[in-house]
């Protein structure tokens, strides 16, 4: 194996970034004080940066000898609203919580910019850091490309990973990797049934969105059963439905909130189309009416097959072929990750590293969620193998 850059001084700092920021989770696109907390480590390293999403957002640059290519390197900062629990001695001093890992992100992130500026002189071309804010949502990806993230210099190629939990089937301690879709994409459906309310003890008087609604939430699940390839996934879940406001009147509209996943793109346009169709002309039949809104949210996550395979062997160097996993099925969580992708080929892969709390394992987005600090070395030095590689 290549003797690594991340040294121990590096994995103290890694566990010691992650426990500050783990302390002060911030949401969505507005983290004034967790942008403001790795702006200040970048100066400390000496690394150039950038601002971009009003502040939230950070690229940084660490120049290698002579010209060469430009690999991006992400990670998202983001937390959750949820209140933490897991009585951790550096919990969250608020009521949000860093419930996914992107606190481990952005230190292991951090942990690669200090063994790169260190060793700029044993590389040649650019690393370009990318520290994103928004990823649980609305996504902050976008709006970075929309602002020039990946270009000036322009990106030849970018890598990103996710740790924690979120592929139970990898053993702990494996990295996970997948070449094609590895990730669903992430839409959201808002559908409000339109009818006439009326006494409950007159239901001729009233065109009854609740039965019209029904009769939309099962015949939307033949888009999956009876539309769609069963070997193409779909998930199509309906998480919130809502409507009246007494036992005994029947009202005048239901809202119904679901959430869509695909791996490919043509059949998440054809979903799009056929829930709208379908749920107009079932409200219509119904005498009702129908407002349908579809949220195109996060694409597909779909690794690059050359650049994957490249990935592969760099890893060997880092953890051996035998804490390699390759997955056989994609998960059908969503990624902003996936915008990058679409834009520079790359990979994205999966660092299995969950900690327990009184000796039990919890998944992402639960108040007791975890990570295990000692494998921070391998997420760092994967990255930075990759650059090594890549930029020799």
């Amino acid at each position: 194996m290549e003797q690594s850059w991340i040294t121990a001084e590096v994995e103290a700092d890694m566990i010691r970034w992650r426990r500050d920021l783990h302390r002060m989770p911030e949401l969505g696109l507005e983290l004034p004080r967790t942008s403001a907390y790795v702006q200040d480590v970048l100066t400390s390293l000496g690394i150039e940066f950038k601002t971009l999403v009003n502040g939230n957002a950070i690229v940084g640059l660490i120049h290698g000898t002579g010209e060469g290519k430009v690999i991006g390197l992400r990670a998202d900062m983001d937390g959750l609203p949820i209140p933490e629990e897991t009585g951790l001695e550096f919990t969250s001093e608020n009521d949000n919580m860093h419930a996914c890992g992107h606190d481990g992100h952005t230190a292991m992130l951090l942990g690669a910019a200090k063994a790169l500026q260190l060793n700029r002189d044993k590389f040649k071309g650019t690393v370009k850091l990318l520290f994103q804010p928004g990823e649980e949502y609305p996504g902050g990806a976008l709006p970075m490309i929309e602002e020039g993230a990946l270009e000036n210099p322009k990106l030849d190629a970018v890598i990103g990973l996710h740790n924690g939990h979120i592929f139970p089937e990898i053993p702990k301690g494996m990295i996970g990797y997948k070449v094609g879709p590895m990730m669903a994409s992430m839409d959201r459906i808002l559908l409000t049934i339109k009818g006439k309310g009326s006494h409950g003890a007159y239901p001729h008087n009233a065109v009854d969105p609740i039965s019209i609604a029904m009769q939309v939430g099962s015949a939307l699940q033949t888009l999956v059963s009876r539309e769609t390839k069963p070997v193409d996934p779909i998930v199509l879940s309906l998480c919130r439905i809502h409507g009246g406001f007494n036992q005994n009147i029947i009202p005048d509209k239901v809202e119904i909130e679901g959430t869509i996943r695909t791996l490919n793109h043509e059949t998440r346009r054809r979903t799009a189309r056929r829930i709208e169709e379908l749920t107009q002309g079932i409200a219509r039949a119904m005498r009702g009416d129908a407002e349908v809104v579809y949220d195109f949210k996060y694409p597909p996550l779909i690794n690059d097959e050359a650049f994957t395979n490249f990935f592969k062997e760099t890893a060997k160097k880092v953890v051996g072929e035998d804490r390699l996993l390759e997955m056989k099925e994609p998960v059908m969580g969503g990624e902003d990750m996936a915008y990058f992708l679409e834009k520079v080929p790359g990979t994205f892969f999966f660092l299995n590293n969950p900690g327990a709390i009184d000796g039990e394992v919890y998944p992402h987005h639960n108040s007791r969620f975890d990570l295990d600090e000692s494998f921070f070395k391998d997420g760092a030095a994967l990255l930075v193998q990759t650059v090594r590689d890549y930029l020799a």
